[in-house]
């Protein structure tokens, strides 16, 4: 018996759009983990050489860590939303 075995379609359905904003959460985290530049670049103190603009994570890798996550959620959420076993199947 899986744990939500117990739950009824809606509130699974809620658990995995709950899942899905926790891992937005952590994939902007993870993104911006190395940025250095944040507000408002055309502020002067920002606009210099110890902050420029792009001092964040490569574009190819942010991509890479955006669709694992996706996919993670993709994985999770078909797990979580399929029948269990003592449901019939609806035709």
């Amino acid at each position: 018996m899986r744990l939500t075995d117990r739950l009824s379609q809606p509130q699974r359905i809620v658990v995995v759009i709950a899942l899905g904003m926790a891992f937005g959460a952590a994939g902007i985290y993870l993104v911006n983990l190395r940025n250095t530049a944040f507000g408002w670049y055309a502020y002067t103190p920002l606009s210099q050489v110890a902050y420029p603009p792009h001092t964040g994570l490569a574009g190819w890798l942010r991509l890479i860590l955006w669709l694992a996550l996706i996919g993670l959620w993709a994985l999770m959420s078909v797990r979580m939303l399929r029948p269990s076993q003592e449901e019939p199947p609806h035709d």
